[in-house]
């Protein structure tokens, strides 16, 4: 289902650096590596998807294959697609307080059950013109499964909302070198699939 700039989902489980998020339908849900925002009284939280889990709502319900087309299922028995949930896990990655962006985590956690949105393409385009971003998503090495393609997809964004030139190639390399000890293989081995997004 495609997504929109208005909220699709809430907050299930909050902390500083990261929120679980509870999408309102099973099938409508940010991509992996894209931008969320939340918006809370003092300021606008920015977060990145880097987990998509769906599943049952009910552990007696669990789904299992009938070999059938979604299509089929659909027309044959749609009842089956209304114990079904989808979760995606974010990333706190800044935030927007009085007009200034800031890179870090932000003073206090969405409370649960705060909205989350798909971040608006003009804001994004915002959040994206400095790559301090890489900073935190390299400290959070730790809670993603494979940084490289958390930072690939979000590259990818970056086409989708034409903001992958030259400049902020050059711009991503001196990032990526600094905070990698220039590790040179693993940016050539990153760069090489960056050059099928362009």
């Amino acid at each position: 289902m495609q997504m929109t700039n208005k909220a699709c989902a809430e907050i299930i489980e909050s902390s500083l650096t990261s929120w679980l998020v509870q999408s309102w339908h099973w099938n409508m849900f940010p991509s992996f590596g894209t931008l969320v925002t939340i918006e809370t009284k003092h300021r606008t939280l920015f977060g990145i998807v880097h987990q998509i889990q769906t599943g049952s709502m009910d552990p007696s319900r669990y789904p299992f294959a009938y070999q059938k087309t979604h299509e089929e299922l659909l027309a044959e028995q749609p009842q089956i697609f209304e114990f079904l949930k989808t979760k995606f896990s974010c990333l706190a990655i800044g935030y927007q307080e009085k007009g200034k962006i800031y890179y870090q985590c932000p003073p206090d956690p969405p409370l649960i059950h705060s909205f989350v949105s798909p971040m608006s393409p003009a804001v994004a385009k915002q959040f994206l013109y400095h790559e301090h971003y890489l900073y935190l998503l390299f400290g959070y090495a730790a809670q993603v499964s494979n940084v490289d393609e958390l930072i690939l997809a979000l590259l990818k964004y970056h086409t989708e909302l034409a903001l992958l030139t030259p400049d902020k190639i050059n711009a991503f390399v001196e990032h990526f070198s600094l905070l990698t000890g220039n590790d040179y293989r693993r940016l050539k081995l990153l760069l090489a699939r960056v050059q099928l997004l362009i």
